[in-house]
């Protein structure tokens, strides 16, 4: 091996033009691909920001020559030599250095590299364990490294627009303590205090209301959470936020902030112009139309209830589900009457796993008949009644879903994505951003026999349902909301509660009593009885976020080196086990086999 030695870079692989010709530079990186022509040798060195095409001509230095016979994908270089426009029709258009070559008279070789585990084109197809293991050459791959020069632009158009809007940028700890709702906690023993643990945050949601009691007035952070629960595409162990918190707000407020960052972040990263402010739908009504509180609104196909119509058909099958209390919805998939029977009964199967018993059809023919194996159960006027309100025309194909309410809608909502993609409803490159309101304060959690938070405990709830916390606690609704960005949720966040009172007040909603609020959270109740100034936050996933814009299918893809589904690191073969000395240093017991 070489060393650099007195040489030094003089231009990155992607700078040099025909403006640079007859220009010495010198140039690092990895050999990309060799091609030996009639003696010549033609390298693509790549680097960071590009390739540039250098040339090994016998004539032009004969050892230099013969040195480049040995070099192979992937090795380190070191060139120096003359910049000459390519020959007339050698030009490459699909390369930012294309017009030019470098004639190489000096070639150190700094490093050599065995063959790669997988080759780093972007089109070859390579499965994920294998790259995660060797994620350093993953990244080599031009697509992957695009990832995170995106994600870079990201963060600093972030910092940016916060900077401008008066926001501090502020740390908050990562070793913290455990406290109830949300996911499983990570937990870090403590050797200094035997018998003791510290939480890894999921979310900095105490202390940056704790900014808010200090007088900090707008903090942000981009800041690493972590939560122990079951991973999916969009989820991680250790995940970053884009964390914020304001005093003296409505929800209206942090709106305009949350869609000016957005308009910054689209604009640096995809040099598109977005046109706030965004549309705002209630929980509710996302629920009666789409099924779902995160809906893609790129498309329509939305439910339409039956319920009243159905009441008292002649379809049993309908009229008991009204009558325990449960709902009739449907589907208009227009003009998708030609889907086969296989189809039918493929779409059938796809509903299954979300709880449907089945999945009813109709179809529209030319005349406006039905067709349908249920047609025959419903009168003339309940068939027509159904058609008026489904707008159903000849052509349609009606889907219908009836059972308990969370069935009807999950059912529905993943057969409308379901239609979406085989219909080709997804437009790339379109971005609709939908905030969702009005949630409810609380949920009845059946297995603990209580209430939970929907969102947190610490959420204010609409004013006018204060009466109602004690008596239905289920009807109170919270002043929470989410960014839904094309049917992913990228943000979600509240106006907190304030006052220890009302604060007191939730805590015994969920099941808290004084002691237990005493002992887990007396240094929040402690801050609201110090004057407390009214305030709310928001926290947007950036991994999500970033797998929107990037156009990829997984947050894998536009995180430097993540874990994979069962939470572990092929790279670092994380977690692993420990030394027993360590284990008795944290007082904890070595009794199980590892």
């Amino acid at each position: 091996m070489e060393s650099m030695g007195e040489l030094r870079r003089s231009h990155k692989c992607d700078a040099l033009g025909a403006i640079n010709a007859g220009e010495e530079v010198t140039l690092m990186g990895w050999v990309l691909r060799r091609r030996d022509h009639g003696g010549v040798i033609f390298i693509d060195l790549r680097d960071r920001w590009g390739i540039t095409q250098v040339v090994f001509n016998p004539e032009l230095n004969a050892k230099v020559h013969e040195k480049a016979h040995d070099l192979r994908s992937e090795w380190v270089l070191a060139v120096r030599g003359r910049v000459e426009q390519r020959p007339e029709g050698m030009t490459n258009p699909n390369l930012k250095t294309g017009e030019i070559e470098v004639l190489v008279d000096e070639l150190r070789i700094l490093n050599m590299s065995k063959t790669p585990p997988f080759p780093l084109d972007e089109d070859v197809a390579v499965s994920e364990n294998l790259r995660l293991k060797y994620r350093y050459m993953d990244l080599r791959r031009p697509g992957m490294a695009e990832n995170l020069v995106l994600r870079h632009k990201a963060a600093q158009a972030i910092r940016s627009f916060l900077s401008n809007e008066n926001f501090l940028e502020i740390e908050t700890p990562v070793l913290t303590r455990s406290t109830p709702e949300g996911a499983r906690d990570y937990l870090v023993p403590s050797r200094v205090n035997p018998g003791k643990f510290y939480a890894l945050p999921q979310s900095p949601q105490l202390f940056k209301q704790l900014l808010m009691v200090a007088g900090m007035d707008r903090y942000f952070q981009i800041v690493k959470c972590f939560r122990d629960e079951d991973l999916r595409a969009d989820r991680q162990p250790e995940f970053t936020q884009i964390d914020m918190e304001l005093s003296f707000v409505r929800e209206e407020d942090i709106f305009h902030i949350a869609e000016g960052l957005m308009v910054s972040l689209f604009k640096a990263t995809l040099g598109l112009d977005l046109a706030p402010p965004f549309a705002v739908m209630s929980y509710r009504e996302a629920l009666e139309r789409f099924g779902t509180d995160k809906p893609d609104t790129r498309f329509g196909l939305e439910l339409i209830s039956l319920t009243e119509v159905v009441k008292d058909c002649g379809f049993k099958v309908f009229r008991s589900v009204v009558e325990k209390g449960g709902l009739v919805k449907s589907i208009n998939a227009k003009g998708c009457a030609t889907f086969s029977r296989k189809e039918l009964d493929n779409l059938t199967e796809f509903v299954a796993p979300f709880g449907a018993k089945g999945l009813a059809w109709v179809k529209i023919k030319p005349e406006g008949e039905w067709q349908s194996p249920i047609a025959k159960f419903f009168t003339d006027q309940e068939r027509d009644n159904m058609s008026k309100i489904l707008g159903a025309e000849p052509g349609d194909l009606l889907f219908f879903v009836a059972d308990q309410p969370a069935i009807v809608h999950q059912a529905l909502s993943e057969l409308r994505l379901e239609l979406a993609r085989r219909l080709n409803l997804l437009e790339a490159g379109t971005y609709d951003f939908l905030w969702i309101t009005d949630f409810p304060l609380l949920e009845y959690d059946n297995d603990a026999k209580r209430y939970t938070a929907v969102h947190h405990p610490f959420t204010a709830l609409n004013e006018d349902d204060l009466d109602l916390l004690e008596s239905e606690p289920g009807k109170v609704r919270s002043r929470a909301y989410d960014l839904v960005l094309n049917g992913t949720e990228i943000g979600g966040g509240s106006i907190r509660i304030h006052q220890k009172a009302v604060q007191e007040k939730v805590f015994s909603a969920l099941g808290i009593d004084e002691a237990e609020a005493a002992d887990k959270f007396d240094f929040l109740l402690q801050a609201l009885e110090l004057g407390a100034p009214p305030h709310g936050g928001i926290a947007f996933g950036l991994d999500r976020l970033m797998m929107i814009i990037a156009g990829r299918n997984t947050i894998r893809d536009v995180i430097a080196f993540p874990k994979t589904q069962k939470a572990a690191c092929p790279l670092a073969e994380a977690p692993a086990s420990v030394a027993r000395k360590q284990l008795t240093e944290l007082f904890l017991r070595p009794d199980w086999e590892s």
